[in-house]
């Protein structure tokens, strides 16, 4: 089923970017993750995402944490294990970015590289029938290096601009959990 154009496409890149995804359905979530401390933890997949003050997290069925306002995730960080040296640069995100959506207009909003993350902020309009241009909606899609692990962020659908922003913040300092000290 093909999404209507005025679902934030945001969301329907994300999921090809963010491959290994199962899937663009919804996915049930495992109740909130988020401590007292403001980030987000999952036991299962060992990630710590320092969250904005309102958010909340929770963990989907694919091992995806998923963060944003109650009730309204707006974030999705997958971990790839090992694949820490595959931390693709800004140029290489644009790229992908581009390929994925040929039927979008897109304008590059920021682009933020530095040795263990590349972010990249974008604002992407669907291609219209008529020659237009569909409402546009901001987006972020992100990979942060963490030891040998590779995180992968992409906001979701119904995203705005300050959501996108804080989803920037939070992928750039995405942590692995502390292990638990033995007694």
């Amino acid at each position: 089923m093909k999404a209507p154009a005025h679902i934030a496409p945001a969301a329907l890149l994300a999921l090809c970017l963010l491959s290994g995804c199962k899937g663009c359905k919804e996915e049930s979530a495992s109740p909130g993750a988020s401590s007292p401390d403001g980030t987000a933890q999952s036991h299962r997949s060992g990630v710590e995402v320092p969250l904005p003050e309102g958010w909340s997290a929770q963990l989907t069925s694919d091992d995806s944490l998923q963060a944003g306002p109650s009730g309204r995730p707006v974030l999705r960080v997958d971990v790839r294990r090992g694949q820490g040296e595959q931390l693709p640069t800004v140029e290489k995100l644009v790229e992908r970015v581009r390929e994925e959506s040929k039927n979008f207009e897109i304008s590059l909003d920021q682009e933020e590289q530095k040795e263990r993350y590349s972010l990249l902020r974008v604002t992407l309009a669907p291609k219209l029938a008529d020659g237009g241009v569909g409402l546009q909606s901001p987006a972020l899609f992100g990979a942060r290096r963490v030891g040998d692990d590779l995180f992968l962020c992409a906001t979701l659908s119904g995203a705005s601009a300050e959501d996108v922003r804080l989803a920037t913040e939070a992928c750039r300092d995405i942590e692995l959990q502390a292990k638990p000290k033995s007694r």
